[in-house]
């Protein structure tokens, strides 16, 4: 690499800060290339230091002062050359209110971190470290301070002028600008500042907390959007009333706000009363919006409130503790979703999400802990490891203390560490003081990486009617981690007899230090073993012939299990077993080992059990639907070496086609859905099951017909692009012709647009990277947007495996070219873009030299973002 390396920060280095900031008065007079901001400090000394550091990027001084007196520059050091910026103020006594004046250019900001512009509209995004952009700040975590914010702006341009916390004074000048002050009366640290400035639109509710107080609700869009928030503010009242039914939790302001913006490099924003959403995570109706954005919108809304809490009032000491608050807080969104829907479907769904992206995470170059050691750049670990691994660990310890127990450490957490910013050992600490249950073990969760393996046998004693399994669990060596140590894991497990009844376990008992707990509501039938030595024997006693074993029930631990299930084991618990989960999970195993060998002996069992699923009147559809659909070709990968993509395939499309045509007739009586279209569980499932069964039957050529019609007449958009990526599939010249018609009639829609860029980067089409490079340059199409980036080339190289991993290379070197561009646009969407290069091991030879030619071509770029660099130098490293 031609770039000098940059620092990393570490964990161990930890220091508090030199100096507290109580309070923060900050003016805002909004201009798009010439923003001034004036920011008033009152700091009082914690350390032994006089000299006050302060954090910056990009920024000039237009002013400093102390205590009312302009300040020499001798009394200050400017010093943008390091890494981060910063402004020394030298002695500064016990007690001082610093005032520094600066000017930005929120026009110029393509980064989208600090302040910056979006169709015209002034917005904020400060985590992790976008504050500095806008005013010099101790910009970490854990210097929390009370806001005042003033903002001025052109009134014409910017009628509506939003800020944290509750709007207390505002008024008119006589030049046209108006002016708004807000208060924010609970100390945040400075990610969690936000403003929002523009003309904007809104809708108005409010919400009756459960102790009596009126809160005002309000979401925020561009006019022409208006018509597409109801579903949002719907979901943000369901979060609202759901935190405080299970966690006993309340909103502590008198407003709530969400403003939604199309340039944005996440999808929503926690920020005090005032979250800033990525319009696709906002912005529905039936037309225009397909389930999974009415799912995802739900999911997304609830996240970032039930953050108010978990997040906002206990926030992180450091950013190695992210996942203390984004961990929680999925798992408070996951449970928020299967409460509100089906509880099956949504562990399946999120498992399905955890296999595909984290566990390739923790097995690749950026693998590491839930709570990381060190870190080059803090956006590069805005990961799965944190969020949706940093989630398992929070279901684990649920699992383990049980609702009650789990709950209590929720309350204490909170009563203890209210206002604070804490660590994920504070939040570990109150649920073992509220459950009296020894957690040492169990924080191996937070400081080892790597996706443990737990590989299990049996034996069975007929004569002594013995059962006896034998776990053993491992965790791959890495140069940091070369001695991993048995990690603390619950394993739910139940025995199944022959006719599909679960058997009594009362007489249990383990070996070795294996302990067990019932499971939840289900009695003496299923035991939860705490796993915790490299080599464990449970023996079950009085069981009268051999049963079939339901291992890790409701996927109680994120990790690989390894049992040998026959055949005729996997399609009886495809049809009996009891474990919503367990069921789905039988059933992606027999159907893999059908796409790995792809023969009748495989088939046939495998044909007769998904016959059975589509008659199963005890189903319903959205399990249904699960239980149908084939394992990707990515899942099947997961379990061999090399990722042979054209093979597994090809071997996916044949089986598919083998299944279609011998159960068609059943597949057809689920096509049909003339219900009136609604945005609930039953509603869903039946269009989901409808769209699954055509995904089979596509394949077939008499359905064709079928599948222009039902685009023709669609009434809603998850129907029709479901119909469109068939034909363009399987019917090249009807699909490019009503892709064409799509185009035209949503070419207004931005959200829908990206739509129309995803489904051709992912179709099957043979020159379908050809096309990719023409789509880059379609009016449309524009670099400075993550949605627009996400949708072509994230589609592309994240959801179209086969075109992507071409032999030749092609797909690697469209996706290194456009990443040396983006890099210097925004690069932290150019890091994530990244990502699917880093995975070069798990290719044949060919494509690894293809994808490491591509690594290297990123990487000689001249002034590459330390985001870019830290990606492409530890996949190279490797």
């Amino acid at each position: 690499m031609n770039n000098s390396t940059p620092t990393a920060i570490h964990r161990a280095d930890y220091q508090p800060p030199g100096y507290t900031i109580e309070t923060v008065h900050l003016e805002f007079e909004l201009d798009a290339s010439a923003t001034r901001v004036r920011s008033a400090m009152q700091v009082r000394r914690r350390g032994a230091s006089s000299d006050l550091v302060l954090n910056g990027s990009d920024l000039g001084v237009v002013a400093v002062r102390m205590d009312g007196r302009t300040l020499s520059a001798s009394e200050y050091a400017l010093e943008p050359a390091v890494e981060p910026d910063t402004l020394t103020i030298h002695s500064v006594p016990e007690r001082a209110c610093i005032e520094i004046e600066t000017d930005i250019n929120p026009a110029s900001n393509t980064v989208l971190e600090g302040l910056y512009l979006s169709s015209g509209n002034y917005c904020t995004q400060c985590e992790a470290e976008g504050f500095r952009r806008i005013t010099w700040y101790p910009d970490r975590p854990d210097v929390m301070a009370r806001f005042t914010v003033k903002i001025t702006a052109d009134k014409s341009h910017c009628p509506v002028l939003l800020c944290n916390g509750n709007q207390t004074d505002s008024g008119d000048l006589e030049d046209g600008r108006h002016w708004v002050l807000w208060e924010d009366p609970w100390p945040k640290p400075s990610y969690l500042f936000a403003l929002v400035a523009g003309d904007l639109a809104h809708i108005n509710e409010s919400f009756t907390t459960a102790s009596g107080r009126v809160v005002d609700l309000a979401i925020y869009v561009e006019p022409h959007n208006i018509d597409k928030c109801d579903h949002a503010m719907a979901s943000l009242r369901n979060a609202m009333r759901w935190d405080e039914q299970r966690f006993g939790l309340e909103y502590d302001l008198d407003r709530y706000m969400i403003v939604a913006v199309d340039d944005f490099n996440m999808g929503a924003m926690e920020n005090k009363g005032l979250n800033v959403f990525n319009s696709r995570y906002v912005l529905a109706n039936q037309a225009t919006a397909t389930d999974s954005d009415f799912l995802g919108i739900e999911s997304v809304v609830a996240h970032e409130y039930f953050h108010n809490w978990t997040g906002n009032r206990v926030t992180c000491r450091d950013w190695f503790q992210l996942s203390l608050k984004e961990g929680l807080t999925v798992f408070r969104d996951q449970e928020f979703s299967a409460d509100q829907h089906s509880r099956a479907v949504k562990r399946i769904e999120d498992v399905r999400v955890l296999r595909a992206r984290q566990f390739p995470e923790d097995a690749g170059p950026m693998a590491h802990p839930v709570r990381p050691d060190s870190y080059i750049e803090i956006n590069n670990f805005y990961t799965m490891t944190i969020y949706e691994k940093g989630a398992e660990v929070i279901r684990m310890m649920h699992t383990i203390l049980g609702p009650e127990r789990f709950r209590a450490g929720i309350d204490l957490y909170f009563e203890r560490h209210d206002g604070q910013a804490v660590t994920c050992e504070d939040f570990v600490l109150c649920m073992e003081a509220a459950s009296q249950v020894d957690l040492s073990q169990f924080r191996l969760w937070y400081s080892q990486s790597g996706t443990p393996r737990l590989e299990v046998h049996d034996h069975y004693d007929a004569e002594q009617q013995r059962y006896t399994l034998t776990v053993k669990q491992s965790l791959v060596p890495t140069r940091e981690q070369p001695n991993p140590a048995p990690m603390h894991i619950p394993l739910s497990v139940s025995l199944l007899s022959r006719n599909g009844q679960p058997l009594p376990l009362a007489t249990q008992h383990a070996a070795t230090n294996a302990t067990a707990d019932e499971g939840e509501g289900e009695g003496d039938a299923v035991k939860v073993l705490h796993v915790t030595d490299a080599e464990q024997h449970i023996v079950f006693n009085d069981i009268s012939a051999r049963p079939v074993p339901s291992l890790l029930r409701g996927f109680t631990a994120p990790v690989i299990l390894s049992y040998t299930y026959g055949l005729e084991d996997l399609a009886f618990l495809l049809t009996h077993e009891t474990d919503s989960f367990n069921r789905w999970e039988a059933g992606q195993r027999l159907l893999t080992r059908v796409i790995e060998n792809a023969d009748d002996t495989h088939l046939i069992p495998a044909i007769d059990a998904l016959g059975n699923v589509l008659v199963d009147s005890n189903i319903d559809s959205a399990y249904r639907a699960e239980l149908l659909r084939l394992p990707t070709i990515e899942a099947i990968a997961e379990h061999h070496e090399v990722f042979d993509v054209d093979r597994l395939d090809a071997s996916r499309q044949a089986v598919q086609r083998r299944i279609a045509l011998a159960l068609e007739e059943k597949f057809a009586a689920w096509t049909d859905n003339d219900s009136a279209f609604a945005v609930d569980t039953a509603s869903i499932g039946r269009r989901t099951l409808a769209n699954v069964a055509l995904d089979y039957l596509a394949r077939l050529d008499d359905w064709l017909p079928h599948l222009r019609l039902r685009f023709e007449q669609a009434d809603n958009m998850t129907d029709q692009l479901a119909s469109l990526r068939l034909l363009l599939d399987f019917d090249r010249d009807s699909g490019d012709e009503y892709l064409q018609a799509f185009y035209r009639r949503w070419r207004d829609q931005k959200l829908v647009i990206d739509k129309w860029f995803s489904i051709q980067a992912t179709a099957r089409m043979p020159d379908v990277t050809a096309r990719v490079e023409a789509l880059l340059a379609h009016d449309e199409f524009n670099l400075r947007n993550p949605n627009r980036v996400r949708s072509l080339l994230g589609a592309f190289s994240v959801g179209n495996p086969v075109a992507f991993h071409h032999v030749d290379g092609r797909g690697y070197r469209l996706l290194a070219r456009q990443i040396v561009q983006l890099d210097d646009i925004n690069p932290q969407v150019a890091a994530r873009l990244t990502e699917p290069l880093t995975r070069w091991y798990r290719m044949n030879t060919e494509r690894q030299q293809q994808m490491k030619l591509s690594l290297q071509l990123i990487a000689g770029k001249k002034s590459l973002s330390k985001d870019v660099f830290e990606v492409v130098n530890r996949a190279l490293d490797r």
